[in-house]
């Protein structure tokens, strides 16, 4: 699959310290957390972790992308919301990974026109563009 070009309009730019057990921070001081291993993996669990923080801005980016179709389509998607599980595992060559779940609930729509609507926001979404090919990604209306 060839790079899809990309016209800027923002940059977001974030710092990290001791990578999994430390700091994160946003340039612009809006973001500033700890994070450390879950207790899953042996860590403390006791700061946030990098998978929360994909499935934060996945979740934030698609249900923006469901809005972008909406207005497209003349749907109401008032009440909605959208999930992110973010999965992180070993692939069979012995790395890691992440797959990811999106669900999304439209209570204004039947489940038919709900599915199209994802599907079609799954297309627009950055994050969506961004991992498509590379890991799974599976969406469900709740």
């Amino acid at each position: 699959m060839p790079v899809q070009p990309v016209e800027v309009l923002y940059t977001a730019v974030a710092t990290a310290e001791n990578g999994r057990d430390g700091r994160v921070a946003s340039d612009d001081g809006k973001l500033d957390v700890v994070v450390n291993p879950p207790k899953e993996l042996g860590g403390s669990g006791a700061g946030t972790n990098p998978e929360q923080l994909f499935a934060a801005g996945y979740s934030a980016c698609f249900q923006g992308a469901l809005g972008v179709v909406a207005r497209q389509e003349k749907a109401d998607i008032s009440g909605s919301t959208v999930t992110a599980e973010v999965g992180l595992g070993k692939t069979p060559d012995g790395g890691f990974g992440i797959k990811v779940a999106i669900s999304a609930t439209i209570p204004n729509v039947d489940e038919a026109r709900a599915r199209d609507l994802i599907e079609k926001a799954h297309q627009v979404c950055p994050y969506s563009n961004a991992t498509r090919g590379n890991i799974e990604v599976t969406l469900t209306v709740v």
